[in-house]
């Protein structure tokens, strides 16, 4: 991840800000990847120290120990108003070792109104030598007061063939190549799909549903991922594979026709606000297959 990371632009213009000593007092660094959201941040901080991750500032700074690097929250927090209060006020002080200390704020698009106008003024105006990278998954939950005073910089999501070669690089997998289709160019989201033996599962049943075009099996199809845990990935890899069968006639779902497939599409962002509101997984599932190889029929008849 670490050269995917120093690859972007986002890095690039970072790292060119410290070489030349232009350094913003806060940046805002939007990265869709919240697994991975703290280690890319101290990557970051790595480079505000100019130190090497071999070397011991490095590794201090890395293994979270370096008093003038403050990481916000602690692991598995949220955002929260006191956290805000202790950054305000430990920002008040000197740095302890040199001549600059760098916060790190992750998750910061969790953190509510009154969290972040609590950190306004300090944003704006901190000591001289106090700077901060807040981190934030999204951009629309932050405050339009608080963009306004940080520099933004955006790491747009990786290609597909990024995050397969970053996966290979952890060790070869056979479900390296379809996480990397099915993760939306975020990482992390690879990882997981890999590292969990659910997609293995998630992905054998989103090409049981696709593929299934008898009326008579649908019944089976819908009781047997009926149950299944992760609903809303199920949906986003049928999703895909209809997908593919319109842009490339090729998958799970490549026997039904082109106005089919359009439609499943469209069926599918449906189901995705149904599972929001908690429906019945099972009879949603069979409503959406019947509906599909119906409309499949209908729309051959016509031709």
């Amino acid at each position: 991840m670490e050269q995917l990371i120093k690859d972007t632009t986002a890095y690039k213009i970072f790292s060119g800000d410290i070489k030349s000593g232009k350094v913003s007092h806060a940046y805002m660094l939007h990265f869709q990847d919240a697994k991975n959201m703290r280690a890319v941040l101290k990557l970051f901080a790595a480079e505000f120290f100019r130190a090497d991750k071999f070397s011991p500032l490095g590794q201090r700074i890395l293994n979270e120990n370096y008093p003038d690097l403050r990481i916000y929250p602690k692991e598995d927090k949220k955002f929260n108003a006191d956290a805000a209060a202790e950054i305000v006020e430990d920002s008040a002080m000197r740095p302890v070792e040199g001549l600059k200390k760098l916060y790190l704020l992750s998750g910061f698009e969790q953190a509510t109104a009154l969290v972040q106008n609590k950190l306004l003024k300090t944003l704006e105006e901190p000591l001289e030598g106090i700077h901060f990278i807040l981190g934030a998954c999204s951009l629309a939950p932050v405050l339009d007061t608080v963009k306004s005073r940080v520099k933004i910089l955006e790491i747009p999501p990786f290609t597909e063939n990024q995050i397969f070669s970053a996966l290979e690089r952890k060790g070869a997998n056979p479900l390296n190549a379809a996480a990397a289709k099915s993760a939306n160019g975020v990482l992390g989201v690879a990882e997981n799909m890999v590292g969990g033996g659910w997609f293995k599962q998630l992905k054998e049943a989103a090409e049981e549903i696709c593929s299934t075009s008898d009326v008579g099996e649908i019944g089976a199809v819908a009781s047997k991922h009926g149950d299944i845990k992760y609903k809303e990935e199920l949906l986003a890899e049928m999703q895909r594979l209809y997908f593919t069968a319109l842009t490339e006639g090729d998958g799970a779902a490549k026997g039904f026709g082109k106005p089919a497939l359009v439609y499943a599409l469209e069926k599918i962002n449906g189901a995705v606000a149904e599972v929001k509101l908690n429906a019945y997984f099972q009879s949603l599932l069979y409503d959406f297959m019947l509906s599909v190889i119906e409309f499949d029929r209908r729309s051959k008849q016509s031709l």
